[in-house]
């Protein structure tokens, strides 16, 4: 038996003993040392989105995790016991269109277990526990010199990633970041580490004053300021490169239209809620040029984060700000959600905190 976080209903959990799970063919087994809450989690929570996510109760939820190895499935190959690894929420069935493509993240056979797809801690059992079995498809190698904690931030990182893979970064150029949460923070660490000459993040409150102390070149109060506006004059009023929208709030999409320079490109990589319907500047898109990309999740991106994060060309220890163990999961959703104490990343640590 094993301790996990356990929904029994929309907006009901409880930490509990359930059966350790048994890994099937390549899978492993793994002990989860740190699990970060993601902004899709609270909703999940809530159950705003029961049905879907979760398709069912009882559920555990969780996706951005570390851990390491303890047993191994039939048929697994390159993996063992003791081995440190990072996961990812996605896995493909493998053969449809997009799997084929590389594109897992958008397989055709979404939520079909019996074709091999999994999306762990939203329609496949998740990481708020001590174990878990993850297809050997969604583990990479963490090596020593990065810990659970950092781990557990892999996934992130990896949506902002994406994004900017999609979109592109240029060099010596100007991007700017809407919203100042995990992933934009990350975003703006990364779109520097890809060369961008100037970084300018958009937001308000302790969250833009923690870009501002963070590496931010420029940062713009949407409270105070009109962002379009405000972008343009720090970028020399041609506009910005590329944006990357990371907080799926309402306006920020035809705000970012609007900041990009003629030729620019917009990467939408913030989830918004199905009622957020943005009228965009469909003429001003078409005679300026404006690529936009829709960004969903981390393919093909963890192995570089992971590189990235060891040779400390992307850091984000200061970004993980708070950890709590399983049994105090309420509370560090609490401090997550209200945004408590200057919180960025909280990172949960069902077997305890690492060495």
């Amino acid at each position: 038996m094993m301790k996990a976080l356990v929904l029994t209903s929309p907006g009901a959990f409880d930490v509990t003993d359930v059966p350790v799970p048994r890994p099937g063919p390549h899978e492993v087994l793994c002990r989860i040392r740190g699990v970060a809450i993601c902004g899709s989690d609270p909703e999940i929570v809530r159950g705003g989105l029961a049905g879907t996510w979760p398709p069912s109760y009882p559920f555990i939820p969780g996706h951005e995790w570390s851990g390491e190895v303890v047993d191994v499935g039939e048929g697994v190959v390159g993996f063992g016991p003791g081995d440190r690894v990072a996961g990812e929420a996605h896995k493909g069935c493998g053969y449809c269109r997009n799997c084929l493509e590389g594109r897992y993240n958008l397989c055709e056979n979404y939520g079909r277990r019996e074709t091999g797809h999994r999306h762990y801690g939203f329609v496949s059992q998740g990481a708020y526990a001590q174990y878990n079995a993850y297809s050997i498809r969604s583990i990479n190698r963490l090596p020593p010199t990065v810990s659970f904690r950092e781990g557990a931030s892999v996934d992130t990182a990896g949506a902002a990633v994406h994004g900017m893979q999609l979109a592109g970064v240029t060099p010596g150029g100007t991007v700017a970041i809407l919203g100042p949460g995990p992933i934009g923070l990350i975003g703006m660490r990364f779109a520097k580490a890809l060369g961008a000459a100037r970084v300018i993040v958009v937001g308000r409150g302790a969250r833009l004053a923690a870009a501002a102390r963070l590496g931010a070149d420029a940062v713009v109060d949407f409270e105070k300021q009109d962002p379009v506006r405000a972008v343009r004059d720090l970028a020399g009023d041609a506009g910005v490169d590329e944006v990357f929208e990371c907080s799926g709030s309402a306006g920020t999409f035809a705000q970012a239209v609007r900041m990009v320079r003629k030729g620019g490109r917009v990467a939408l990589i913030g989830v918004p809620p199905d009622t957020v319907l943005e009228e965009v500047p469909f003429k001003y898109v078409v005679h300026n040029e404006i690529a936009i990309f829709g960004s969903r999740a981390n393919p093909n991106v963890s192995r570089k984060i992971i590189r990235m994060m060891a040779s400390r060309h992307l850091d984000v220890r200061d970004l993980i700000t708070h950890t709590f163990p399983l049994e105090r999961f309420a509370e560090g959703l609490d401090t997550f959600v209200g945004r408590r104490d200057g919180v960025i990343k909280v990172v949960i640590e069902p077997n305890g905190p690492e060495g």
